[in-house]
């Protein structure tokens, strides 16, 4: 007579065949089931690629989709922000200086390069200026991540970038920060 406490039980999520015992009285429990045709995975012919397999995920809830629509502000990263920024500070600067500013290019970097130029002492710039040179145009260039170290917050950011590309035009032109835009350093 077998107690209870030996008995083997089949859950649903259990192979099948696993912790049965058959009619003879012996164990199936180490075996495996044969694999049925249906379980069989297709062979891949000679020559043919084989073809990428699509899961679901783990939960069986399906593949993941966007988490923010695009018509969402938040759906925009924060690089593509800065370069708003960027473009809203020259805009407000060429309606004054367009054509002084004229075949000027405005890039944007994530870090200045890590070998500082001689004349540029101490801390990390947020921008340079490179003055126009054997054909090749005036270029600004403003670095994106000292400058967000550096904001409290958005508007903090706007001002911020704001100032840079004023010292940095005024320096392409030759002139003080305030000839170029008035508002320079006012926290507007």
């Amino acid at each position: 007579m077998r107690s209870r406490g030996s008995r083997r039980v089949s859950f649903p999520g259990q192979l099948p065949g696993r912790g049965r015992r058959s009619a003879d009285g012996e164990s199936t429990g180490d075996r495996l089931p044969e694999p049925t045709s249906a379980s069989r995975a297709p062979a891949a012919r000679a020559g043919s690629p084989a073809e990428p397999v699509r899961r679901r995920d783990r939960r069986g809830r399906g593949p993941r989709g966007p988490l923010l629509p695009s018509t969402l502000p938040a759906y925009r990263t924060r690089a593509e922000l800065f370069d708003d920024l960027v473009l809203d500070a020259v805009e407000e600067l060429e309606r004054t200086w367009a054509r002084q500013l004229d075949g000027t290019e405005f890039a944007v970097e994530d870090v200045p390069p890590s070998n500082p130029a001689p004349w540029e002492r101490g801390g990390v710039p947020l921008g340079r200026c490179f003055p126009s040179d054997a054909g090749l145009p005036a270029r600004i260039v403003v670095y994106r991540r000292p400058l967000e170290a550096r904001a409290e917050d958005r508007a903090d950011l706007a001002e911020l970038v704001h100032d840079v590309v004023v010292e940095q035009v005024a320096h392409l032109l030759g002139r003080p920060p305030e000839d170029v835009d008035p508002g320079y350093g006012e926290g507007r």
